[in-house]
């Protein structure tokens, strides 16, 4: 009995050994590299660079802003024109009417 007993625990002893290693064997937990701190020279060149973007959108806006007022003056006119043309060809025609009755 005491010879089952010994080898038991032997056996025991071997599983624990055999998880201990394996667990110190898998692979480590990475160490996070740590950010590297930019200098004021390279803070001032992208800080500049992000406001020059900015500026460009602006006047990019602006562009679509004055676009669109000229679109919409422009449809004004051509209305004014087309009111204008059927105004003249209304003209056109009763004078043309007119000319007809006088003749008859």
């Amino acid at each position: 009995m005491q010879n089952h007993f010994t080898l038991r625990s032997n056996l025991l002893t071997i599983s624990w050994l055999t998880l201990l290693l394996g667990g110190c064997a898998s692979d480590p937990v990475p160490v996070p590299v740590p950010t590297t701190i930019l200098s004021g020279e390279q803070m001032l060149s992208e800080s500049q660079g992000i406001a020059n973007m900015g500026d460009r959108w602006k006047k990019g806006k602006q562009l679509v802003d004055r676009g669109n007022i000229l679109v919409r003056e422009g449809r004004n006119k051509v209305d004014e024109g087309n009111r204008m043309i059927e105004e003249g060809e209304k003209e056109q025609r009763e004078s043309e009417e007119s000319y007809n009755n006088i003749k008859k």
